[in-house]
C-alpha cells in the first residue's frame, strides 16, 4: 500500500505485543510454570507455538540471538512446562496485562472489540508461506475474550512482519550480527544493549563492524555511509512491502481504523515505562 499502512500499524501494534515480554504478568506466568529466569521465559512464551521446538530451530526463526543463548533456555523450558501449558498461561498473562494496563472499560468497549476483529480479520489474512512463526501463530485458536483476542492477532501480525524482515536480511547478505550493528549505526536501537541481550561476543561484533567497515557500509567512527544507509532503507522498504498483504486484505479505510483503535493503546504502552530504554526493535516511534 502507497500509504505506507504497514510501518504504521507495525509502530501501533508492536508495543502492544511486547508486553509479552516485559508486563509483570508475563514474567508472573513464566515463574508459576516453572521457568528458571527471564530468558528461558523469554524463549518458551514466544517459540511455544511450535511446539517443544530445539534450540536451533528457535535459533534459526528468531535470528538475531547467539546459539548458546537459546541453548541455555531450550530444549530445558520444556520439561517445565509443555507448549500448550505454555501457551495457555501466555493468553492468560496477556489478558489480565491488557485488562490491567488499559482499564476493563476500554477492553470491554466496542471500539476494543472492533480492534479485536480488525486485527484477527487481517491476521487470517496473512500469506504464512516461508513464515514459519507467523504460521505457528496464525493456527492457533481464536480467544473469546477481546483483549486475548486482540493480542494474538497483533502477535501473529508482528512474527509475520518478523519472519519477512529476517528473509529481507539473508536476501541482502546481512547476518544477524550485521543486522544488529547496522540498526545501532543507524540510531535506532543501542549497541551494547543489542549485543549483551542477544549474547554475542564482543570478538563477534567487531568482526561484524570490520566486515562492514570493509564493504563500504561503516565508517572509520561507527556511523554509515551512504552505501550503509541505502542498504538500511533497502531493508526497512523490502520488509514494509512483505508485510503489506494483511492490510491490502483489510483494505485502507479498515485499517486506518484499527490503526485509530491501536494509537491510544501503544500510547499507554509506552507511558507505562514498560519497554527498555534500549529499544532492541528499533521503533521509531517513542524511541
Amino acid at each position: 500500500m502507497a500509504d505506507g499502512m504497514a510501518r504504521t500499524l507495525w509502530e501501533r501494534y508492536e508495543p502492544v505485543h511486547d508486553l509479552v515480554y516485559f508486563a509483570p504478568e508475563a514474567h508472573r506466568a513464566a515463574d508459576g510454570l516453572g521457568m528458571r529466569g527471564f530468558w528461558m521465559g523469554y524463549f518458551a512464551l514466544r517459540a511455544a507455538p511450535l511446539g517443544a521446538a530445539d534450540p536451533s530451530v528457535v535459533t534459526s526463526c528468531f535470528y538475531v540471538f547467539h546459539p548458546a543463548r537459546v541453548a541455555r533456555a531450550l530444549p530445558d523450558a520444556w520439561g517445565y512446562a509443555a507448549p500448550a501449558e505454555v501457551l495457555a498461561a501466555r493468553q492468560e498473562a496477556m489478558d489480565t496485562a491488557m485488562t490491567r494496563l488499559f482499564g476493563s472499560g476500554v477492553v470491554g468497549s466496542a471500539a476494543f472489540g472492533e480492534a479485536a476483529d480488525l486485527a484477527w480479520e487481517a491476521a487470517e489474512a496473512a500469506d504464512t508461506t516461508g513464515r514459519v512463526l507467523a504460521a505457528a501463530n496464525q493456527a492457533l485458536e481464536r480467544p473469546d475474550r477481546p483483549a486475548a483476542r486482540l493480542w494474538q492477532a497483533l502477535t501473529t501480525l508482528r512474527e509475520h512482519r518478523g519472519d519477512s524482515h529476517v528473509a529481507v536480511l539473508v536476501s541482502l547478505g546481512l547476518g544477524p550480527v550485521e543486522a544488529m550493528v547496522l540498526k545501532a549505526a543507524a540510531g535506532e536501537s543501542d549497541g551494547a544493549f543489542l549485543r549483551e541481550t542477544r549474547k554475542w561476543p564482543e570478538a563477534d561484533w567487531e568482526s561484524a563492524t570490520a566486515r562492514l567497515r570493509a564493504s563500504g557500509r561503516l565508517a572509520a567512527d561507527g556511523s554509515l555511509t551512504p552505501a550503509g544507509a541505502a542498504v538500511r532503507a533497502e531493508a526497512e522498504a523490502l520488509t514494509d512491502a512483505a508485510a503489506e498483504g494483511p492490510w491490502t486484505a483489510l483494505g485502507a479505510e479498515r485499517a486506518g481504523r484499527l490503526a485509530e483503535h491501536l494509537e491510544p493503546l501503544a500510547e499507554t504502552v509506552w507511558e507505562s515505562g514498560l519497554l527498555p530504554p534500549g529499544n532492541p526493535v528499533g521503533l521509531t516511534r517513542g524511541a
